[in-house]
């Protein structure tokens, strides 16, 4: 006897967590590194410090402290979760993955575990991969993690990039919608003729790690920063819209939209160009710089335990990353709001977990 398809379901957030590391680099420490000043930094990306890991501290290290956070406010345990999913590009190492690490630290013994590859957009690909995983019932509780020790491969002698980055972690739990809630649409697109845009040249099969790379610097982040200008506003825009178009949601029913932050010029050109008013996108770059995939559910953290979405709110999350990879994803927000949010006030004086 063949068994009847099961219908397909939504999939919404259901806790969040996040984590930053203690120690803080400031612009002024890195006017002490490299040629820069706090004025160039902050005229250029908008940034004025940023998380920086201790050296024992492994980006699995983080995710868990995360993750942790997230199950809490789920009220679940490590036990419940089915999958995790940790979206980063700077694992512990390359085997085993870094979410297999995660799970064993965790101690989640009933979850299948792997990593997310997609750079900055890899929270956005992964609500898509758990919307597919919850809807088709393959799934019931799943952790979508995204962390970033950037400072590993970050180069500190070069004044155009390592003035960008920072690490941290962000964590969402994911479990079955109520109808009509949970995520209504993502976007996720890619074009890898353009990976040499943002890359680190050496490390992988085709470029094994050498003294010869080592040398050369080319174990660090290269980027070239002007072309992923032009080439992140318009795509961000573009996959912004067709999410809001896939979901039959407008624009204006928008209540926040969380973008990665990676640039502060990039964030207002994008709005402009979307036509949003400043309170309704989501900033918090000044005090974390881009922590690549860790940066949406870092920022979704902090919304939620500010108390700025409830119940019946649409929330648009849109990344744009190397590879190169962007997309976008609409939810109508289905979480409470918590009963210990914090003022909002609290985020715009820089408050935030330590």
């Amino acid at each position: 006897m063949s068994r009847q398809p099961r219908p397909v379901r939504g999939a919404t957030i259901v806790g969040t967590g996040m984590y930053v590391p203690e120690r803080v680099l400031t612009n002024f420490d890195l006017e002490k590194m490299v040629d820069t000043s706090d004025e160039w930094i902050v005229e250029r990306t908008g940034i004025r410090e940023r998380r920086i890991a201790a050296d024992d501290e492994a980006s699995s290290d983080m995710a868990v402290m995360a993750a942790r956070r997230a199950l809490e406010s789920a009220r679940l345990g490590p036990e419940d979760v089915d999958q995790i999913i940790v979206a980063t590009t700077t694992p512990d190492r390359i085997l085993p993955s870094c979410a297999c690490t995660v799970q064993k630290k965790l101690d989640a013994r009933r979850a299948a575990a792997y990593d997310m590859f997609a750079a900055c957009t890899g929270f956005v690909y992964g609500l898509g991969l758990a919307e597919g995983l919850i809807g088709s019932h393959v799934a019931e509780t799943i952790l979508l993690i995204g962390v970033e020790k950037l400072s590993s491969i970050v180069d500190y002698t070069d004044r155009n990039t390592c003035v960008l980055f920072g690490d941290g972690a962000g964590a969402a739990v994911l479990r079955p919608a109520p109808e009509g809630e949970g995520i209504l649409a993502v976007s996720m697109a890619s074009d890898g003729s353009m990976g040499e845009v943002l890359e680190v040249p050496a490390g992988g099969s085709a470029r094994p790690m050498d003294a010869e790379a080592v040398l050369a610097r080319d174990h660090k982040i290269h980027m070239r920063g002007r072309e992923l200008f032009r080439i992140a506003v318009r795509a961000m825009e573009d996959s912004l819209r067709k999410s809001l178009e896939e979901a039959g949601v407008g624009m204006d029913e928008l209540t926040l939209v969380i973008p990665h932050q990676a640039n502060r010029r990039i964030l207002e050109a994008m709005r402009e160009r979307i036509g949003l008013p400043p309170e309704k996108v989501i900033l918090n770059i000044e005090r974390y710089g881009n922590t690549s995939s860790a940066s949406i559910p870092i920022s979704l953290d902090e919304v939620v335990r500010a108390g700025r979405l409830k119940r019946g709110d649409y929330v648009a999350f849109v990344a744009f990353g190397g590879g190169v990879t962007w997309g976008a994803s609409v939810m109508r927000w289905s979480m409470p709001v918590p009963v210990t949010a914090e003022p909002v006030a609290a985020l715009a004086a820089g408050r935030g977990p330590a």
